[in-house]
């Protein structure tokens, strides 16, 4: 029996567990390894998708399955399988085309199974694929193979602040829209986010949501901020996340997990509480 027995720690992935050199720091490694031998479960919860993140993951101490492609997939690395994904609505391509005649700027990313699509691809799209180390295929929406996991609208915050607002005001209950970051917009079925999924391991691997502890730094982070025991941000988060009341601890570039791993050092210092 360890101290971390029956808690779970959930990272989101870029700019939280991964600094601004695209690496994961020795000092977290060893603090999510210490966290572990301890019997805490460590997973990480990303947009990415499984192509853009599965060799990356290979490196990273983790002992629990990962949130995927913003909360539409759950993955076990160490089983290489799915546990879940879900996908959009039979309806997506159809809603996309009527958004993209009243925004027709707009460029996105479609994600089925672990193809990448793009459409109307921008500068941002191609940040985007060289940062994560992947490649898409161009494509018209009617081109693309159904069913899609997930979008990421790309373009200025103004122009993905109209596009959010057309979902959100022509189909409230049929999707998740929330930002990534300013220039990434993420599209998922309703109820696909990263909390919900956060929960989905917890019940898996039967730990009390009493005990799940998360850490993000931008929108998409908050469904898991919300149900964790104590909401954990690094310095260089968003407002929108510092705002909702989360703990600030180092930046990720100072090493935040291992911040988190102190402070749960003290939570649990007899063990789990019940």
């Amino acid at each position: 029996m360890g101290k971390f027995d029956g808690v779970l720690l959930a990272s989101d992935f870029d700019d939280t567990l991964l600094n601004s050199n695209l690496e994961v720091s020795r000092e977290n490694r060893d603090a999510i390894r210490y966290f572990m031998e301890r019997g805490g479960r460590f997973s990480i919860a990303t947009g990415r998708a499984h192509r853009a993140i599965a060799g990356l993951a290979k490196t990273i101490p983790m002992n629990a399955p990962a949130v995927l492609s913003n909360g539409s997939e759950v993955y076990d690395f160490r089983e290489d399988k799915y546990l879940l994904r879900t996908y959009l609505p039979s309806s997506a391509l159809e809603d996309c085309l009527e958004m993209m005649k009243a925004v027709p700027e707009i460029g996105f990313e479609v994600y089925h199974n672990d193809g990448i699509y793009a459409v109307n691809p921008n500068e941002i799209t191609e940040m985007h694929m060289r940062r994560v180390g992947a490649e898409y295929a161009l494509s018209k929406p009617q081109e693309i193979p159904r069913p899609w996991s997930k979008v990421i609208f790309q373009q200025k915050t103004a122009v993905l602040e109209r596009v959010e607002a057309y979902y959100k005001t022509r189909w409230p209950d049929k999707y998740e829209i929330i930002f990534s970051n300013r220039f990434l917009l993420e599209l998922t079925e309703k109820n696909s986010n990263k909390g919900k999924m956060v929960l989905f391991i917890a019940n898996r691997l039967q730990i009390d949501n009493a005990h799940i502890y998360c850490i993000g730094d931008n929108k998409n982070d908050i469904p898991m901020l919300e149900i964790s025991a104590i909401p954990f941000a690094p310095s260089n988060a968003a407002e929108a996340v510092k705002a909702m009341g989360a703990r600030v601890v180092g930046s990720s570039d100072e090493h935040c997990i291992r911040d988190i791993v102190t402070i749960l050092d003290g939570v649990y210092h007899e063990g789990p509480r019940h």
